[in-house]
């Protein structure tokens, strides 16, 4: 996977929230804008949630939830 995008509902803009190059070892992730897409309960793919699970944004997203309720 050399990149990951959001689709926002047809015809609406594509949004880059990140990228990982496992050949470069590279991984940038824009995690406000991906806790805002979880918080939509938008459902990442098994890779990305594999990423996402790796550098913690479910813990961030935890703690989160927790603030608002």
């Amino acid at each position: 996977m050399k990149s990951s995008y959001t689709f926002l509902g047809e015809g609406r803009d594509f949004r880059k929230v990140g990228f990982y190059d496992p050949i470069n070892n590279q991984t940038y992730l824009n995690v406000p804008v991906i806790l805002y897409f979880l918080e939509k309960r938008a459902q990442p793919t098994t890779t990305v949630h594999d990423i996402l699970k790796k550098v913690g944004v479910f813990t961030e997203l935890s703690l989160n939830q927790t603030k608002f309720n």
